[in-house]
């Protein structure tokens, strides 16, 4: 069955072994990985009945994430995210949703539809939305309108965002750690001629020089992943940090934008990102709220550097 119900009585069940989580499984885990308070989070009931696929059923890739299989978050993300994709495509067919997402102007509308493309980039793509809260989607396209061009971009952490600068942008440079999601973006891709897109994976190491505060990222070195910038010559008017050492890729980045740039750090509300941000020397713009596809409130921060 799907999150639903009234307060205490939200459940899932996952896919892989009919178990049962309850609310507090689910929200405290949440709250754990995120770095906000269990209170801060609402699990929203998904449209309608929907059976969760049975044990065996091919599921859809979370793209790149790494939550560990055996935890709470990991199956609470699976179930949340069948049961949403199922409600969209049976929603689509009965025509409730419409084959064609609601614009920004109405906000919640077109959160309530991207809550069936949860964990799928090329059809969050298909929104023209990137991964980020609407406000700092809201921030970031304000100040591009008033910058200066051309514009160049440099991302850690491919995905919806990828595309969304691509339509945007002069020039676009991505990176990504994930060979399986890379290979699928990598493909996608090659229409766009403004996008240089490279697959760096992590390496093992038994001392790495850039490790990962992300779990089950032991022993893995992301040295040359972060480093990645420093082939690509010039500023850049904004880099995206959406992806694995994230405190690493913010301290490459910042001597790299040109002054009144922006960098776009996802998630920043994790405990183990704040010193990073706040040592970064630029100003953050903390921005918190609803984010296309997701049941619960994050937040993105937006890094001002002086002119």
């Amino acid at each position: 069955m799907p999150f639903g119900g009234a307060k205490g009585e939200a459940k899932a069940t996952s896919p892989a072994a009919g178990i049962h989580l309850g609310r507090e499984d689910i929200l405290l885990d949440l709250a754990a990985r995120t770095g906000f308070d269990e209170d801060a989070f609402t699990l929203l009931p998904t449209p309608g009945a929907v059976s969760i696929p049975s044990p065996g059923t091919d599921l859809p890739p979370t793209y790149g994430e790494t939550v560990p299989s055996g935890s709470n978050l990991h199956r609470a993300k699976r179930a949340y995210a069948t049961a949403a994709q199922t409600a969209g495509t049976a929603l689509t067919k009965l025509g409730v949703l419409g084959d064609q997402a609601p614009g920004l102007d109405h906000r919640a509308r077109h959160w309530a539809f991207s809550l069936t493309r949860v964990h799928d980039s090329l059809a969050i793509a298909e929104l023209d939305v990137p991964w980020w809260t609407y406000h700092a989607i809201d921030a970031v396209s304000d100040w591009l309108r008033v910058h200066e061009r051309p514009v160049r971009a440099f991302e850690y952490g491919s995905g919806a965002s990828t595309f969304w600068l691509a339509k945007r942008f002069d020039e676009v440079h991505s990176v990504e750690h994930h060979a399986g999601f890379g290979q699928m973006m990598a493909d996608e891709l090659k229409p766009l001629d403004n996008v240089e897109f490279r697959i760096i994976e992590a390496s093992q190491s038994s001392a790495p020089r850039v490790p990962s505060g992300k779990e089950d990222h032991a022993g893995l070195d992301f040295y040359d992943y972060v480093h990645t910038i420093d082939g690509v010559p010039g500023e850049f008017d904004l880099v995206v940090v959406d992806g694995r050492a994230r405190e690493a890729c913010l301290a490459a980045a910042a001597p790299r934008l040109k002054p009144g740039g922006v960098v776009v750090y996802d998630n920043s509300a994790r405990r183990r990102y704040r010193p990073a941000i706040e040592g970064s020397g630029l100003f953050e713009r903390k921005f918190r709220g609803l984010t296309p596809t997701l049941p619960y409130p994050e937040q993105t921060s937006v890094l001002f550097k002086a002119r």
